[in-house]
């Protein structure tokens, strides 16, 4: 029983049929009152079904139309309700004439819709019923894609925790301070402390259920980016190229950090050389492209993501913006040039309301 009251079409003709049974029930009440004789429980029988069966392309029409202006799809709705009420009165008159009064037929033909008014208010009223329901559904929907990504969210912030309480991580970075001031280095030293304390405060108070601008993600990354550079000293090398109108997109917050971290794990550790890290992102239309790229040894790749499992940051990731953006995204891994591979992100270009008036 769920899951038929989850499946929008079962629901919409479950709802349109009991609808018009209802319809057909009050006629049927009202024709009591009025002494009406019983071969008039056959006409409101056979109104009821013409109404059930005109109604029906209406559902196919306003799936077309409901992405319209207001103000033009309100004015199509009041024209189509008006055309299917006059199909509804002719069909009704005539039912009535020939079985209620025996074949009788009008002399002038504007009789079949004399009931036009009567037939517009019902087709208006479930073509009201019908938007209301799709929006209610629409509603549910949102939160529920809303739950989702609340979800995935504190996945990320999880993933993302994880290096506060990873001891190899802490360790690495504690012992290159503790180097640093053991070589006199005391400043650096001290740099370093405030780039961790700042990523780890980043990652403990920042919600990650809200959208950012990617200026503060390009800066959380740098942080954790920093902090590695002095575990791997000269063997990473790291380059931006953000363009200038691109630092105010909103972007889902911890975004970037499974894909700079798969790029450290992956790339820059598993090479003696050390490896190149780069991160890209500029406007294109409406989207926001963002690329986070490396030059280390690759590896496989199946529809986008790695056939190993070393993909399950992107995995998660992918199913994020799912959950955010419904299908208007895409995350693609690709081989990258010379050597290495790249992580290739499109979302609608968003910014916050106060950037978008100034603007």
């Amino acid at each position: 029983m769920l899951r038929i009251l989850e499946d929008r079409h079962r629901q919409f003709w479950i709802l349109h049929s009991l609808g018009w049974l209802g319809f057909a029930l009050v006629a049927f009440l009202g024709s009591l009152f009025q002494e009406m004789r019983d071969a008039y429980l056959l006409v409101v029988a056979l109104d009821a079904y013409a109404g059930w069966l005109l109604t029906i392309p209406l559902r196919y029409f306003y799936q077309r139309i409901r992405s319209w202006h207001p103000a033009a799809l309100v004015a199509t709705v009041l024209l189509a309700s008006l055309l299917t009420a006059a199909c509804w009165s002719v069909i009704k008159n005539f039912n009535y004439w020939e079985i209620y009064r025996h074949g009788f037929r009008p002399d002038d033909w504007l009789q079949y819709l004399e009931q036009t008014p009567v037939g517009f208010y019902v087709m208006l009223s479930w073509s009201g019923l019908y938007f209301g329901v799709r929006y209610y559904q629409s509603l549910q929907q949102e939160k529920q894609k809303l739950l989702i990504a609340s979800n995935k969210a504190h996945e990320a912030q999880l993933k993302m925790l994880r290096y506060q309480l990873n001891p190899h991580f802490l360790f690495n970075t504690l012992n290159a301070i503790s180097t640093l001031v053991m070589l006199g280095e005391a400043d650096t030293a001290n740099k370093m402390l405030s780039r961790l304390s700042d990523f780890l405060r980043y990652s403990l108070y920042k919600d990650p259920i809200k959208k950012v601008a990617l200026s503060q993600e390009i800066h959380a990354a740098a942080l954790y980016l920093e902090i590695e550079k002095v575990r791997f000293s000269e063997r990473l090398t790291i380059e931006y190229d953000i363009a200038e109108n691109a630092d105010v997109a909103l972007v889902p917050s911890l975004i970037l950090q499974p894909l700079v971290e798969n790029a450290i794990k992956y790339a820059v550790a598993r090479q003696s050389a050390g490896g190149l890290i780069s991160i890209k992102a500029r406007k294109f239309g409406h989207d926001l492209l963002i690329e986070v790229a490396d030059n280390g040894p690759g590896m496989p790749i199946d529809s986008g993501l790695p056939k190993e499992n070393s993909g399950l940051g992107l995995v998660n990731t992918r199913e994020r913006l799912a959950a955010l953006y419904d299908k208007n995204f895409s995350l693609v891994l690709t081989h990258n040039q010379p050597q290495g591979v790249k992580v290739n992100i499109r979302i609608p270009f968003e910014v916050e309301q106060a950037d978008e008036e100034q603007s």
